[in-house]
């Protein structure tokens, strides 16, 4: 799942986090507990809403749709008073809370809060601010122009593009305050610019994303959006010439960021321990899955009838298998069928009652996250709004142009894909949240890769064993991709290996085809570094804590009711869930299982 950006006003570049769904339950519905903590979830979102009100819209805060980001004078002082001044009333609640859930989730939210500000201070003292605004505008407006949105809200959108261009009274178009901020402190050296390589792809997509606003007006028939996106779309272009002009001047051509920035980047992604200990176990795993995949290999070559004998060869021969564009949906569709069967037949986890929702994404969707990924609703008061797995949009290659070789499009990795972003993994797992109800802290601010990312591995590995065998094999494949990513991630960002060594490593080791190769430097290097080692981090966390289980429960421990009970829990930190596990799931299940007096 590729985290999508949201906007909060916490740091002056983009803080880039996946708004989840939250419980659709009426407030009198949810248990005593979950209301109290949700008042407490809801003081956070409109503290925040007051200087970045599109996180807070996106997230279900009602009546701030039509609000944009501050990035007026001052931002950076009162975006840390704000943060305070939350984090001290959040520990005066919590000091007058007896419900232990309630001031769990009083930590969480202080927690996230503490972050953000420690994440706010370094930043700034260390770093030149720079905002992608092209990129901003494309994803605040999208979260509005949902077609399973109200109409109302949908109209909002044309209020916020008409107040990031300026053209409401009393607003200053938004590329002139984000150009404003590099300014007054341009001249200060001692501050390290954004990085040369980011600036360029940042100047490559924004034509993209401005020619992406208006297809989703378009998309959805609202009328009266042409002249504000014409001004926004010349304003960008402007902010764009000035990026290529002063602020490339002041770009830096190492990609890595002070060791403190990406200290902290490992932990808002939820990744706790420190870059060495990653890279160690991360290795060990990689040489571990490795061996699976040679020693597995032979078997399917066998059973293709092909004469490979090593399983680079094999991966890029499983490639060849390629669905046509008009084949990819239904395909899919059907693999995640076969899933279900599965789950059920293995009792594996219990299946939502929504049904699974995937599509292609549209032309807008697909520039804007190509890869395949799930689009969530709104986090808080969700009123039926799906989760959705979007397939980018493809083209077959015209007559007589070589095949098209993708990473995702293939027979053999329909099977993993689908597991992970649909069911068992990202979609079974919020589906879970939403029907079961959750507290609103656990879903918006205890979210990290390392929750998320983590289950949707986790659930990979679950039903490998019963797929067909090159299902099996590319799962594996999968999983050495997650290992090479917690090791070269942090070897990038520490220093110690180099680009050009970590591309061979992805194209020759892993058999990842050059664009996705390209794909994945960028998001290590610049776009989200330490976004990438949450995956496989998760996932051991994960088998660490079932392993304990089952061997407290012994013959006791029942795979589903575990499972169940670990997405009832929301998005817990891993040392939080396993105390849950412990102290709730164990005791529960060896009581169930005492004979009766």
């Amino acid at each position: 799942m590729r985290p999508q950006p949201s906007f909060r006003p916490i740091r002056v570049s983009l803080i880039v986090l996946l708004a989840l769904a939250a419980s659709p339950l009426a407030a009198q519905d949810k248990p005593a507990w979950v209301q109290e903590s949700n008042l407490n979830t809801h003081y956070v979102l409109e503290q925040q809403a007051r200087l970045g009100p599109e996180f807070a819209a996106r997230s279900g805060l009602e009546g701030v749709d039509e609000q944009i980001i501050d990035l007026g004078p001052d931002i950076v002082k009162r975006t840390e008073l704000m943060l305070e001044q939350i984090i001290a009333e959040l520990r005066r609640r919590l000091a007058g809370t007896e419900d232990p859930r309630v001031r769990q989730d009083l930590e969480i939210l202080i927690g996230s809060m503490d972050l953000q500000l420690r994440q706010n201070r370094l930043t700034n003292e260390l770093m030149l601010p720079y905002l992608n605004v092209s990129q901003l505008f494309y994803f605040s407006l999208n979260g509005l122009l949902d077609p399973a949105l109200p109409a109302e809200r949908q109209q909002a959108a044309l209020v916020r593009l008409r107040r990031y261009a300026g053209l409401e009274e009393g607003y200053t178009p938004l590329t002139e305050l984000a150009r404003a901020l590099v300014d007054e402190r341009l001249e200060d050296k001692t501050l390290l610019g954004p990085y040369r390589g980011q600036l360029e792809r940042d100047l490559g997509t924004s034509p993209q994303y401005m020619a992406g606003i208006g297809q989703l007006f378009a998309a959805l028939g609202i009328e009266g959006y042409e002249d504000a996106l014409t001004a926004l779309t010349q304003q960008a272009s402007a902010y764009d010439e000035w990026v290529r002009t002063d602020l490339m001047a002041r770009a830096r051509d190492d990609f890595r960021q002070p060791e403190a920035l990406y200290a902290l980047a490992l932990e808002q992604w939820g990744v706790e321990d420190p870059p060495q200990r990653l890279i160690d176990d991360a290795l060990a795993g990689f040489m571990e899955i490795r061996n699976e995949m040679e020693a597995l290999a032979p078997m399917l070559a066998a059973e293709k009838g092909w004469d490979i004998d090593n399983y680079r060869d094999l991966i890029r021969e499983l490639k060849k298998d390629q669905f046509a564009a008009a084949e990819i949906l239904p395909r899919y569709q059907a693999t995640n069928a076969a899933l279900e069967e599965i789950i059920r037949e293995q009792r594996i986890v219990s299946i939502p009652s929504r049904p699974l929702v995937i599509r292609m994404a549209s032309d807008a969707e697909t520039a804007a996250v190509p890869q395949p990924h799930l689009r969530p609703p709104r986090l808080v008061g969700n009123t039926g709004e799906p989760i959705e797995f979007l397939m980018p949009a493809i083209q077959d290659p015209p007559a007589g142009e070589p095949p098209r070789v993708n990473d995702d499009t293939y027979e053999a990795m329909a099977w993993t894909l689908s597991a992970h972003e649909a069911r068992p993994g990202h979609e079974l797992q919020f589906s879970a949240m939403l029907e079961g109800g959750v507290s609103d802290a656990r879903v918006l601010f205890a979210f990290n890769s390392v929750n998320v990312e983590g289950w949707a591995l986790y659930a990979e590995a679950e039903v490998k064993p019963f797929l067909p065998l090159e299902g099996q094999f590319i799962g594996l494949q999968m999983r050495l991709w997650r290992a090479a990513r917690m090791f070269i991630d942090p070897m990038l960002n520490t220093g110690k290996i180099s680009v050009e060594e970590a591309r061979r490593i992805m194209l020759e080791d892993v058999v990842m085809t050059p664009g996705s190769v390209a794909a994945e430097l960028d998001r290590y290097t610049f776009q989200i570094p330490g976004q990438a080692t949450a995956y496989f981090y998760g996932y051991r966390k994960l088998m660490e804590l079932r392993g304990a289980t089952e061997l407290m429960l012994g013959d006791r421990f029942d795979r589903q009711a575990y499972h169940d009970f670990v997405l009832a829990q929301g998005l817990l930190p891993p040392a939080l869930r396993a105390k849950a596990v412990r102290e709730e799931f164990v005791p529960s299940q060896l009581a169930a299982g005492e004979d009766p007096l």
